[in-house]
């Protein structure tokens, strides 16, 4: 089945969303036997929902792949060596890079003007991160003599940053927030006028974790930036919502977001209520489109949305009726 990386309208949106459930309700063994389990019946579906959407934790006990079991690339998501990390086997791995570069040019335009510096050493040393293979794709695309993973040495990206400032183009520094908060202290820079910040991920672990307004108010000092710019992304998913500094996130036009009931997770909430966050991931045509994640969070009218935090273990109430079968 074809997907295509374009601006769909409501009603092309939902048509293509159906098509693809239909093929994966079919096609994926994990998703048939699921839905099976909930007593649906595949054609009785004909709205997007209706649509049975997979717990995310699924991706941690099961293969979920839709079609042959063949597949180019594994990706894990971050964790510790006590935790069972997710598993995202990609059919595909041009079909990623398609989603996120257009993604990027969606919202940014070209990569090939910006130069792009990344701290993220949590994910590159836990290895078979989708977050590290997709800027590392970028990096490249930039071109620039400055791109490239830093860790920490923070002198070396300090200065990259100001060389990369001199050749006028804008910079972007992409960082999990523990890293940014770390060479935000060690660096102290001034006004900087060309740097758009990014962070992702949260403390790891490594710092005690702070509200992210109080995050992004310290981030933006520090840097000397007026705002901050988020990336909102999974391992499960191939592709990413972004915010662009007032922690409002908004998808691609190839993802919808939905609000379901915390606890009735077969019932969606109206714009404005506080649920569990579902996603329709179209590039997601190899694995599974309709994800049911551990987030809760918050629709609003244009169709951003807003992170709120997570589900603790005992408020998911969620059909978890195959997990560690």
């Amino acid at each position: 089945m074809h997907i295509e990386f374009k601006t769909y309208t409501a009603e092309e949106f939902e048509t293509k969303a159906l098509r693809v459930f239909r093929y994966q309700a079919e096609n994926n063994n994990v998703y048939n036997q699921y839905i099976k389990l909930l007593g649906i019946d595949i054609k009785s579906v004909t709205t997007i929902k209706q649509i049975p959407f997979l717990p995310i934790s699924f991706f941690k006990y099961h293969k979920i792949i839709t079609g042959l079991s063949d597949y180019e690339k594994v990706f894990l998501s971050s964790g510790t060596t006590q935790k069972v990390r997710s598993k995202h086997f990609v059919k595909d791995i041009n079909l990623y890079i398609r989603s996120f570069t257009q993604g990027f040019k969606h919202f940014f335009g070209g990569i090939s003007n910006y130069c792009l510096l990344a701290l993220l050493p949590s994910y590159i040393e836990q290895g078979n991160s989708s977050l590290v293979f997709m800027i590392e794709h970028l990096i490249k695309l930039t071109g620039c003599p400055y791109s490239g993973f830093y860790l920490y040495d923070f002198e070396k990206l300090k200065e990259s940053i100001l060389k990369a400032t001199e050749l006028g183009k804008k910079v972007i520094l992409f960082g999990v927030s523990y890293a940014l908060i770390d060479f935000s202290e060690y660096a102290r820079f001034g006004r900087m006028e060309n740097l758009l910040l990014f962070e992702t991920g949260g403390m790891k672990g490594r710092r005690k974790e702070i509200p992210k307004d109080e995050l992004h108010k310290l981030l933006a000092t520090n840097f000397g930036v007026e705002k901050i710019y988020s990336e909102y992304g999974m391992t499960e998913l191939l592709s990413q919502a972004y915010s662009t500094g007032e922690q409002l996130f908004k998808p691609v036009p190839w993802m919808k977001i939905l609000i379901r009931d915390r606890y009735d997770p077969f019932s969606f909430l109206p714009v404005g209520r506080t649920g569990g966050i579902n996603i329709i991931d179209l590039a997601n045509i190899h694995s599974c489109s309709f994800i049911e994640t551990e987030d809760l969070g918050k629709l609003h009218p244009d169709g951003s949305f807003e992170i709120l935090g997570r589900f603790d273990t005992a408020d998911i109430r969620g059909c978890n009726l195959m997990v560690g079968e």
